[in-house]
């Protein structure tokens, strides 16, 4: 089959419900539960902001819109390898310089939302992926990995979301080991269900904040508050993460949507 029929018998399949498109982002608003640093580490990103200009009004008779205040890392969003120190000389590492072929890829969706339920603090690690994978079949090059923990179902309430106490968030995320090893296979990128790419203790780890220090050091994508995934399979979509085309861009909020063909 030609690449121009495999085009159109895509287009056929979307059309007829063949394929569904499923929603993998969050609402994008003033309550999207936003992450919170420790003061003496960095500032927050400020409170999520929407502003009418006009709405069929003397202000614009005819039209509605509104201007925004948000932070690039706002929501469902991507992490671009600048957002990291460890990727700051990457050429390639801004959201308006990256290579969009990357951004449509397979994905992997590995469930451990059960895990996640019974500990919050749940820690992914490669004896699970190669456990997963000898079930559901290997992770690809330049494919998708997320991992989904059913998190997004706690996504209507920010303190319920970021899961804090004195000793810090508990969410759940995966070990360096698990994030090398994802690496090593060639993956485009990692994402979660959760606030960020990493687990919520992971500040702890060696390194600290693994997926975020091993991925963008790598040329390697985030994906953050995912939502849905429990409407995709463990293989067969297609995930479309594109960020928006900021100028030196550390990140953007996304439109995370999945290709998922119908049984």
């Amino acid at each position: 089959m030609t690449s121009a029929a495999v085009l159109q018998n895509l287009g056929t399949m979307i059309l007829s419900g063949g394929i569904e498109v499923v929603d993998c982002s969050g609402t994008l608003g003033p309550e999207t539960p936003l992450l919170k640093l420790p003061p003496e580490l960095a500032k927050d990103t400020p409170p999520i902001k929407i502003h009418k200009i006009s709405e069929y009004d003397n202000d614009g008779p005819f039209w509605a819109w509104n201007w925004l205040e948000l932070g690039e890392h706002s929501g469902t969003h991507f992490d671009a390898p600048h957002h990291w120190i460890t990727g700051k000389d990457n050429p390639e590492g801004y959201t308006d310089t990256l290579k969009v072929q990357r951004l449509v890829a397979p994905v992997n969706v590995l469930d451990f939302s059960k895990e996640a339920a019974e500990n919050h603090d749940f820690l992914l690690t490669i004896e699970h992926v190669k456990a997963w994978e000898a079930e559901h079949g290997e992770i690809g090059k330049d494919e998708w990995v997320v991992m989904r923990s059913d998190w997004d179902k706690r996504n209507h309430d920010e303190a319920l979301y970021l899961n804090a106490d004195a000793n810090g968030p508990h969410t759940p995320g995966p070990t360096a080991e698990v994030i090398q090893y994802l690496i090593d296979k060639g993956i485009v990128g990692w994402g979660t269900q959760c606030i960020g790419t990493d687990a919520g203790l992971a500040g702890g780890m060696t390194p600290p904040f693994p997926a975020h220090n091993l991925l963008h050091a790598n040329n390697r994508f985030g994906l953050a508050s995912l939502t849905n995934l429990d409407k995709l399979p463990p293989k067969g979509a297609i995930l479309i993460a594109a960020p928006l085309k900021i100028k030196q861009g550390t990140g953007s909020p996304i439109r995370a949507l999945a290709l998922v063909p119908k049984a």
